[in-house]
């Protein structure tokens, strides 16, 4: 419909919250926008979506989310295999994808429910509702608005792409792609990608910012804030929901960018590269993944660096010479 506008307001605090997350934005573009970084893009990727995923109950570890995408033989359900290849070629689509083209939005849900859903790729043509376990927070529009809604929705953003900031546009858009709820499934999953298409658009550092990771750590809140919302009549209170968690994720990929330029030399990446995440190592487990005999090397060049930079974790801190010590990369 004409002049259609979602229902939401500017506040102090919005407004207070898109000017940190630009102030640490260009923090990041000073650190050459993560692009001299892949060892931190591929990390960061793999949390996206493992957090992505396991917000939708998939039980799969973070390691052998990155198995599977390393292409090794994972012992799991089927469906959550496939669910994480999806999800990682859909991600690899961010940069081509169209965020204001409800076609590329097809395409990218077509790829994350591939060999999943009959409908993938096509709006829902039954009853949904959004649900938090086994509840039920509401029920969404019935199927048949559901072209009308969507097209309003992406005619909006594209008439205001100028005038409304990316941080608060791809907010918007999260909380009232979820309220529509336009899939039969995969919903959770697609909103959150595309809420990083928007904002990638905006900045490309976004394409590697966990922002998913933060949002499943603070679940509940994110279906208290969308519960609030559909009470309110507005998405004032998701909004300011997701500011927070990508202001709050903001502080963490910095200090990852800070601590890579402090010393991750070659040997540390090394070692990182063959450490899955949180897999307890021995130093004798790691040492053979390296083809090392000599501690001393190993020590000096790869694990005593990587503690120091906070990139792998002691399993007994206090006790840094146990026997039964075990190494955890983060």
């Amino acid at each position: 419909m004409e002049g259609y506008k979602p229902p939401y307001s500017l506040t102090e605090e919005m407004m207070n919250l898109v000017s940190s997350i630009s102030e640490k934005m260009g923090k990041i573009d000073v650190y050459h926008n993560l692009d001299s970084k892949p060892h931190l893009r591929r990390n960061n990727r793999i949390k996206s979506i493992h957090s992505s995923l396991k917000i939708e109950a998939n039980s799969l570890s973070i390691g052998a989310v990155k198995d599977v995408i390393d292409g090794r033989i994972v012992l799991g359900p089927e469906r959550e295999i496939q669910e994480v290849k999806n999800a990682y070629e859909a991600y690899e689509l961010i940069r081509s994808m169209n965020p204001y083209k409800i076609e590329d939005l097809l395409k990218v849900h077509g790829v994350m429910e591939k060999n999943l859903e009959l409908e993938a790729g096509s709006f829902r043509r039954g009853d949904e509702g959004v649900f938090n376990g086994d509840q039920c927070i509401f029920m969404a529009p019935p199927p048949h608005l559901v072209p009308g809604l969507m097209t309003d929705l992406f005619t909006w953003m594209e008439k205001n792409n100028k005038k409304v900031h990316p941080l608060i546009m791809s907010a918007v858009f999260h909380y009232e792609f979820v309220f529509i709820h336009p899939f039969s499934d995969g919903n959770g999953r697609t909103a959150r990608l595309w809420h990083t298409v928007i904002l990638s658009k905006w900045n490309s550092a976004f394409e590697y910012i966990p922002i998913e990771s933060q949002i499943e750590k603070f679940q509940d809140g994110y279906y208290e804030a969308i519960a609030q919302c559909h009470v309110n009549g507005n998405s004032n209170v998701f909004v300011e929901f997701l500011l927070k968690q990508i202001d709050s994720i903001l502080d963490k990929v910095i200090n990852q960018i800070r601590r890579s330029d402090d010393g991750l030399t070659d040997y540390v990446k090394k070692m990182l590269d063959l450490m899955d995440f949180e897999v307890p190592y021995s130093a004798v487990s790691i040492m053979e993944l390296l083809g090392l005999k000599s501690r001393e090397t190993f020590r000096k060049n790869y694990l005593d660096p990587a503690l120091e930079l906070g990139l792998v974790v002691r399993t007994i801190p206090d006790k840094p010479n146990s026997r039964n010590q075990r190494y955890v990369k983060k």
